[in-house]
């Protein structure tokens, strides 16, 4: 698998998923994580291993504990990947639509101020007011 597939995976688990949130604003104890799931440490010692695995945490042995630390960088390039399917990324044409409305007649009103007097143009807009 890819590393993009190994990240994909590791977090279509929900309990993987609210693994990495916890240890959004700070690393945290295998102990500490396994204590709030009702399921049992060693399936808590597994979804950590794939989380590890995949890149998305790592840890470090402090005396009897390991703690657990996310790393964001997998989580970003999965975040770009998704980001072409969004929607809310794509162009907004009304905006811009009227954008171009507006430097339209911008562009209009400079020109007509331009042209000198007596211009066929200038002589049109005499003959319409």
């Amino acid at each position: 698998m890819d590393e993009l597939t190994d990240v994909a995976a590791a977090v279509a688990d929900p309990v993987r998923r609210e693994i990495l949130a916890m240890l959004r604003h700070t690393p945290l104890a295998a102990g500490e994580i396994a204590a709030r799931f009702s399921i049992s440490r060693p399936a808590v010692s597994r979804h950590l291993r794939i989380l590890r695995e995949s890149g998305l945490v790592r840890d470090e042995q402090h005396g009897r504990h390991r703690r657990y630390t996310l790393v964001r960088f997998p989580l970003g390039r999965l975040t770009e990947w998704l980001l072409q399917f969004d929607v809310r990324q794509a162009p907004d044409w009304s905006r811009q639509l009227a954008a171009l409305d507006t430097e339209v007649h911008r562009a209009r009103r400079e020109r007509g101020r331009s042209e000198p007097a007596g211009t066929p143009s200038t002589a049109r807009q005499k003959d319409t007011a």
